[in-house]
């Protein structure tokens, strides 16, 4: 399971990508890098199972990647961005419950909270879908908004984050490989 992974064989990595652990259970499929900071224990999905891509593609084109931080509060992309066309339908990308359908800084934002303590968010989205709604992979959650301040063309931005706030590459869940950048730790903080 992609929350349950295990740092051991991501500690020992300076440079590049990490791969799963073979003991994690993932499916081969998606057998692929994974973000550094992956929490050990929890119960998340595995990678490329019981989740799809919110927007129509085969695979759709990523605008952006994700790119986090080094440090929680500094910028970064904390998630990726999906080329789609103005109004396009977005699709929850999993299970869940709806847990947020408003505005956020003046955009349509929407967040799904899914089994195992994952949310994805999609934005800028004009929701079809209230706060407490259930969904199931590909039901239609509403249609990508006109926002020319995103993107240079429209894409929907997709995130995703555990409950204790770790952001993640949405990559993931579709079983795609992704790329980690590993920071050396601060100076002075007794680590390394």
């Amino acid at each position: 399971m992609l929350l349950a992974l295990v740092l051991a064989g991501l500690a020992a990595t300076t440079a590049g990508t990490a791969q799963v652990p073979a003991s994690a259970g993932v499916p081969a499929s998606a057998d692929g890098p994974v973000p550094a900071d992956v929490p050990a224990g929890g119960d998340g999905p595995a990678a490329g199972s019981d989740y799809d891509w919110p927007v129509a593609g085969d695979p759709p084109e990523v605008a952006h990647p994700f790119d986090p931080p080094p440090r929680p509060w500094l910028p970064g992309h904390r998630g990726v961005d999906l080329s789609a066309e103005d109004g396009a339908e977005v699709r929850a990308a999993g299970a869940g419950t709806v847990a947020f359908a408003g505005q956020v800084a003046g955009r349509p934002v929407l967040s799904i909270q899914h089994p195992g303590g994952l949310r994805t968010t999609y934005e800028p989205v004009t929701p079809q879908v209230q706060v407490g709604d259930a969904v199931e992979t590909g039901t239609l959650i509403g249609h990508l908004a006109a926002d020319g301040a995103h993107c240079p063309r429209a894409c929907l931005h997709w995130g995703l984050r555990t409950e204790d706030e770790h952001y993640l590459d949405p990559l993931l869940l579709v079983g795609q490989e992704v790329t980690i950048r590993l920071y050396p730790p601060a100076s002075g903080t007794g680590q390394g």
